[in-house]
């Protein structure tokens, strides 16, 4: 398991604890200790993690109406607490992390839902997630934005003839 997976399923274990004892911002520092503890105590560096627990409750109630906007068929209560963290993660990586390209945020919270979900989660996060980048493109992503420019960089440059010619 790489270390960002790792970090990605302490995350989930945090935030669904957290989920599940009603949002209070002050259990989620013990909560965090204790599942660094508890789950990877060799694991050292955790700032990853930190970065995704934080981002996630920083910008909960916008995450929560990504999904309640593109999963309309399930209300936020009904989708089951792993699912709903998985998803959460995933719109967190997707929209508001510049640092993670966009099918990796995708492909990750799939592989976690796979590792932790119920038999249809792997599906379900997919279509949700999918539906979030297809709406928000991949220009609202850095990376993307940096990608398309690095590909029209390395493009020739254009000779009046060429553009006569077209």
């Amino acid at each position: 398991m790489s270390n960002r997976h790792l970090a990605r399923t302490i995350a989930l274990q945090t935030l669904f604890e957290w989920d599940f004892k009603g949002h209070r911002k002050s259990d989620l520092d013990e909560i965090i200790q204790y599942n660094y503890k508890a789950f990877a105590p060799e694991f050292g560096d955790h700032s990853f993690t930190d970065k995704i627990i934080r981002g996630v409750t920083d910008h909960l109630d916008e995450i929560d109406e990504y999904i309640k906007k593109f999963a309309p068929e399930w209300p936020l209560e009904q989708i089951t607490n792993v699912d709903r963290n998985i998803l959460r993660i995933g719109v967190y990586e997707l929209v508001f992390d510049p640092d993670i390209p966009s099918k990796v945020a995708i492909n990750e919270a799939i592989e976690v839902a796979k590792n932790f979900g119920g038999e249809s989660s792997g599906k379900f996060v997919n279509g949700v997630l999918g539906s979030i980048f297809k709406n928000i493109g991949p220009a609202q992503k850095s990376e993307d934005k940096e990608m398309k420019t690095v590909a029209s960089d390395n493009q020739p440059e254009k000779t009046p003839e060429a553009t006569e010619q077209e």
